[in-house]
């Protein structure tokens, strides 16, 4: 049984980089089940090419912190292209706890520390859906920093990450910006470039990451097996 990872996709090498990483990462916790890697926008090879190159049934994992847009159209669209297929889609990765604990790992790893004041740094989206799951791996997050933790976006909605690190920078000693992101790229420069003490690094392929894969893999699994 195949399994297809999909992510966002880049123009970043970094940021392809660091998907194959998280891809070889599952490979060594699945060493019998084949994995390959898909991109949803912006980078080849995209889920239709991906699947018309698999002989049999596939799982499809989209790698995505949030059901926005490319979950709920893209990736369901480029499946339909590639003709009749035995797959299995998913669900996406966030805001799962483990996941927010590797962000809450990155966070201490850049410099965080307690009593630091935390704003957490997301991609955004124009789905409210996925704006929600948003919130809730900021609450998620909050729980274990112990405080509360506001939101900023690198694009699409708002606020703006840099708005809200200069608001609360207003009022705190230190801010620390955790990174809600999977890869480096695009978003994650411009979160990089807020004013603030502390930036940490996107999640990429922490091994929480790679659990959460392989855990969706065996979710689809069981569903496959009920149906």
């Amino acid at each position: 049984m195949t399994l297809i990872l999909v992510a966002h996709g880049t123009r970043a090498a970094s940021g392809a980089r660091t998907t194959h990483a998280l891809a070889d990462e599952v490979r060594h916790l699945l060493p019998e089940t084949p994995v390959k890697v898909a991109f949803a926008d912006v980078r080849a090879p995209d889920v239709t090419t991906v699947l018309r190159s698999v002989r049999g049934p596939a799982i499809v994992v989209p790698a995505f912190l949030a059901s926005g847009y490319h979950v709920r159209v893209d990736v369901p669209a480029q499946i339909e292209a590639a003709g009749p297929r035995d797959v299995v889609v998913t669900a996406a990765l966030g805001p799962a706890p483990s996941l927010v604990a590797a962000m809450h790992e990155r966070l201490a790893e850049a410099g965080w520390r307690p009593g630091d004041a935390v704003v957490m740094a997301a991609a955004g989206s124009s789905d409210p859906r996925a704006l929600a799951d948003v919130r809730r791996a900021a609450l998620l997050l909050g729980a274990r920093t112990g405080g509360v933790v506001r939101i900023g976006y690198a694009a699409t909605a708002q606020p703006g990450i840099a708005e809200v690190v200069a608001e609360v920078r207003e009022s705190a000693a230190r801010v620390a910006v955790a990174s809600w992101l999977l890869a480096p790229g695009l978003f994650q420069r411009a979160v990089a470039g807020c004013p603030a003490d502390v930036v940490a690094e996107p999640l990429g392929d922490h091994p929480k990451v790679a659990d959460l894969v392989v855990r969706r893999y065996a979710e689809g699994l069981f569903y496959r097996a009920a149906a």
